[in-house]
């Protein structure tokens, strides 16, 4: 059997980094037992769903470099969804239901102040002809509900293990409501028996829902059996333990590739988060496919930290190839970082962007920093013992070690004046890596400044 999974977002919103998560377990699931993916819009909330959003989620999905082998939507697959309901109606599974949201908020509140569960008592059942055609007269339109049959509905979940739900209680769910839109429990079980899917993973917030679909897959499947697998992960909660808001703007994907984090960053980060496994930087899916396993999921609810993505993406840098960027660095306006100067700054690096400081440090200008007078002093004694000759990882520490017996400045005292008056910066890579980078000429140049002092 080929495996084959689904991820079946609705467009009324940007993709966030919880559903993120989901689409890439999915994906790496699939990958790893080489297997195929679908994109799935579940899009029948048409006053909801917008182009836009469907369009922005598909950009983002290939951002990440989760590429689909099929896509589907649901908007175009009302005609079978209005046949599933005409074959549960004369199956005698749907019936018609005819309370206002009012009335049936009243029932609720009063098995709860009973104590009981919240559970619809099924009155609907026993209207009598008469009784709907008066409804209707009022006009009423029915909401239509699946009737769950006795018994425990039990499954192997790959996260959660042996999982089992008694019917008696579940509410019998609403699958079409009274404006006639169908409700996502419908739809996605049509589909997913249509489109043979043979794992569903998703969060552990459809755990109820499954115990209801699992009666809904065989009453639409000739009461026979769906044979379909089921995974339940944490959800996400926040860097304090809390749920995730789907309101922040700052998680959504467009916002995080705006702020210049990459894809793999994003991915390696989601991959590991809730497994026994090490958070580490990965460089391809593959590699991240290749050591996926659902056991390897904990049923304590992860937390994601927009800090440790960032500190994920500075790591991703000091592995990435110059190969992997060397197209991106033309629309940066950074033609001068050469495989050799990429590989002395990539380390240095929280976002690509900021490779054109670095190009700008290396071979352009920037403002230096205020010197003392007694610093000022030794920059001018410095320029006046360059080395001569071909620069190399050699010169530093010769010319260094020179201006120590000169001077007998050691240290952060001897280190620091040249590295800001030649980087502008008081931290960077190493100056015996990037003295020969920045040359003769603008290092003369840098240090015969007359920059402000104290």
């Amino acid at each position: 059997m080929t495996v084959k999974v689904r991820f079946a977002p609705s467009p009324t919103g940007l993709l966030h980094i919880g559903n993120a998560r989901a689409a890439l377990i999915n994906w790496l699931f699939a990958h790893r037992h080489g297997g195929h993916f679908m994109l799935r819009l579940d899009d029948t909330d048409l006053e909801r769903s917008e182009e836009r959003f469907a369009q922005a989620l598909q950009t983002d999905l290939a951002w990440l470099g989760l590429h689909r082998d099929s896509f589907a939507k649901q908007s175009d697959r009302f005609d079978r969804y209005n046949q599933a309901v005409q074959d549960l109606i004369q199956s005698r599974r749907l019936y018609p239901c005819y309370e206002t949201p009012e009335e049936l908020d009243f029932k609720r509140k009063r098995q709860l102040a009973k104590g009981e569960p919240p559970i619809y008592d099924r009155a609907a059942l026993k209207l009598t002809p008469d009784e709907k055609k008066a409804f209707e007269d009022q006009g009423r339109k029915p909401h239509w509900r699946f009737q769950l049959e006795p018994g425990v509905v039990k499954w192997h979940d790959l996260v959660r293990g042996d999982v089992e739900f008694h019917s008696n209680h579940l509410s019998d769910p609403v699958l079409v409501r009274a404006d006639g839109a169908y409700l996502y429990t419908l739809t996605s079980v049509v589909d997913d028996i249509d489109f043979a899917i043979t794992h569903i993973l998703r969060g552990e917030d459809h755990v109820t829902n499954t115990a209801v679909q699992i009666q809904l897959f065989t009453a639409l499947n000739n009461n026979q059996p769906v044979n379909i697998t089921f995974g339940h992960t944490t959800l996400l909660m926040d860097a304090k333990g809390q749920a995730l808001s789907k309101r922040l703007g700052s998680l959504s994907l467009q916002t995080l590739r705006e702020s210049g984090i990459e894809p793999m960053a994003i991915n390696s980060l989601l991959a590991r988060l809730g497994t026994s496994l090490p958070t580490e930087p990965c460089l391809t899916l593959d590699t991240l496919a290749s050591h996926f396993n659902l056991e390897t999921f904990s049923r304590t609810p992860p937390r994601f930290d927009e800090a440790e993505l960032e500190h994920l993406n500075h790591k991703l840098f000091q592995i990435m190839p110059y190969d992997q960027v060397k197209d991106r660095l033309g629309s940066l306006k950074a033609g001068q970082v050469t495989e050799a100067v990429w590989a002395i700054i990539r380390g240095n690096l929280h976002t690509l962007n900021d490779v054109e400081k670095w190009q700008e440090i290396l071979f352009g200008d920037f403002d230096q920093p205020v010197f003392s007078t007694e610093d000022q002093g030794f920059l001018k004694l410095a320029v006046s013992h360059l080395p001569d000759g071909d620069w190399n990882q050699d010169t530093w520490g010769q010319w260094t070690q020179q201006l120590k017996e000169l001077t007998d400045r050691k240290g952060k005292t001897l280190f620091m004046p040249l590295r800001q008056a030649l980087t502008g910066l008081d931290h960077g890579p190493e100056m015996k890596e990037l003295l020969p980078l920045i040359g003769y000429d603008r290092t003369k140049a840098r240090l015969e400044k007359k920059p402000l002092a104290i």
